[in-house]
């Protein structure tokens, strides 16, 4: 139940390009290339992965890290 309640916002928080962990601008975060994708590490550790055509961001799996 509680994960119908969060999803939405962690979906939300994605789409304006906000880490779903803290809040801040992944913009702000730290960039590497891994695997031709490009990584963006947020301050508070978690992992996204960027897509630079549509500009978009998503959470990064186990094994794209």
């Amino acid at each position: 139940m509680i994960k119908n309640l969060i999803a939405p916002i962690q979906a939300w928080l994605l789409a304006q390009g906000h880490c779903v962990g803290c809040g801040t601008p992944l913009v702000k975060g730290k960039r590497k290339e891994v695997r031709g994708q490009t990584t963006v590490t947020c301050s508070c550790g978690r992992i996204f992965i960027h897509d630079k055509a549509k500009n978009k961001y998503r959470r990064a799996l186990f094994d794209e890290i």
